[in-house]
């Protein structure tokens, strides 16, 4: 039954004496609970909406002009996807600091095997996601089952990596690549169908992905009134699936209006879908979730923590692949510098997204709202002219407080 039509025994319809006022007490005491259950993640979208339209102001609109929204997406797509993976990691309770590392080395593999040996590069993307998840389950094998805490296998992985990557490239920067891997960092979607002022494969990606987030929130909502779980009311239902509509609208149309969805941006797409979605109903997730929030129970429920956590792991360095790619294609070279502090930045996106030290809590959303700040923190300071030594100390700030942001409210619910 819908929690809507639950009111309190003492409600009356409206028009009857005492209606409204308790009807309106029992909506306010939703609301309220809802905000209370997602404080994390509405907050930081409440959060980054406040940032982007700052920044917007103080530039004079220059942050959200086409080529410069264009620009924001190719520039933080590899933080994006180490967050994404980082997030899985410290909701199991784990840590990895060799993602930095990790794709500076799948880079230099990548120039490797392109440049010096002319390897095909479809044949070449998939040797180096594959590279990329053995070193992950290499680092996994390690904390999983021999119980080193993952600190310090990832600490290790940190200059092991960084040492493979001096010794691949002999302290040279190795380029360009094959313009087909060039494209993953740099491309956008060809053009099709007539000519109008808007790029038209985006338009109707963009329409297909209004439909697509519609339907999946109304789903999740009959759902949780079919379990007789709070929902929020409609018309503050109806509010939010408008303002999403509207972000995804405008963001299609500053894209369309360039020169169209950038491909990362499509492979940021397909993971964020696929990730939430074994998050939110695959036995996996649930079981990433049981590990990080209470790791005794879990092994009493029959979760094999050791083989999740040898998985994470693996994913992880299959993601940290995948980034490394992405930025090596983007610079068109390999460089024994390249992925410098890339793991600070992607734990820094999974905090500030509504991750827990403690683990056991976030969301793949969220990991993708906390490199969004980030990346607009980092692109509207740099439009202004924010000296990189200023935009280390506001990022440092921003970082702590969310974290004491997740400790105030864990002392607040006494969890």
């Amino acid at each position: 039954m819908s929690t809507e039509a639950t009111k309190s025994p003492a409600a009356a319809p409206p028009g009857r004496g005492g209606g409204p006022a308790a009807g309106g007490g029992n909506v306010l005491q939703l609301l309220a609970g809802n905000l209370r259950g997602n404080m994390r993640q509405y907050g930081m979208l409440i959060a980054l909406g406040l940032i982007v339209a700052l920044f917007a102001i103080w530039t004079d609109g220059q942050l959200l002009l086409p080529r410069n929204v264009s620009n924001l997406v190719l520039q933080n797509g590899y933080v994006l996807i180490l967050a994404i993976g980082m997030m899985l990691v410290i909701i199991a309770g784990h840590i990895d600091l060799s993602v930095g590392s990790m794709t500076a080395f799948v880079g230099a593999f990548a120039a490797v095997l392109t440049v010096q040996h002319g390897v095909p590069w479809p044949v070449a993307l998939v040797l180096c996601l594959i590279a990329g998840a053995v070193g992950g389950a290499a680092q996994g094998f390690l904390i999983a089952y021999l119980g080193i805490p993952s600190f310090i296998v990832t600490l290790a992985g940190m200059l092991v990596f960084r040492g493979f990557t001096e010794i691949l490239l002999q302290g040279q920067t190795l380029g360009p690549f094959p313009n087909g891997l060039q494209k993953m960092g740099n491309g956008f979607l060809p053009e099709a169908g007539p000519h109008t002022n808007y790029h038209n494969i985006t338009l109707m990606l963009g329409l297909a992905l209004i439909v697509f987030v519609v339907l999946q929130e109304v789903r999740d909502r009959r759902r949780q009134q079919e379990f007789s779980l709070d929902v929020v009311p409609r018309n503050l239902f109806l509010l939010k699936l408008v303002s999403i509509v509207a972000a995804i609208l405008v963001l299609t149309l500053l894209l369309a209006s360039y020169k169209g969805a950038p491909i990362l941006l499509l492979v940021l797409g397909a993971l964020v879908v696929g990730y939430g979605y074994v998050m939110r109903n695959a036995v996996f997730g649930r079981h990433v979730y049981a590990i990080g929030g209470n790791l005794p129970a879990a092994k009493l429920s029959g979760v094999q923590d050791k083989k999740v956590t040898f998985l994470v792991f693996m994913n992880m360095g299959a993601l940290a692949a995948l980034a490394g790619l992405a930025i090596a294609a983007r610079l068109n070279a390999a460089s024994p510098k390249a992925g410098l502090n890339y793991e600070l930045e992607a734990i820094a996106s999974s905090f500030i997204g509504g991750a827990s030290m403690s683990g056991g809590v976030g969301t793949v959303l969220g990991a993708i709202i906390g490199g969004l700040v980030l990346g607009v923190l980092n692109n509207g300071m740099n439009l202004l002219s924010v000296g990189t030594d200023w935009q280390q100390v506001i990022k440092g700030f921003a970082l702590l407080a969310a974290v004491g942001f997740d400790v105030w409210n864990k002392r607040r619910s006494g969890s």
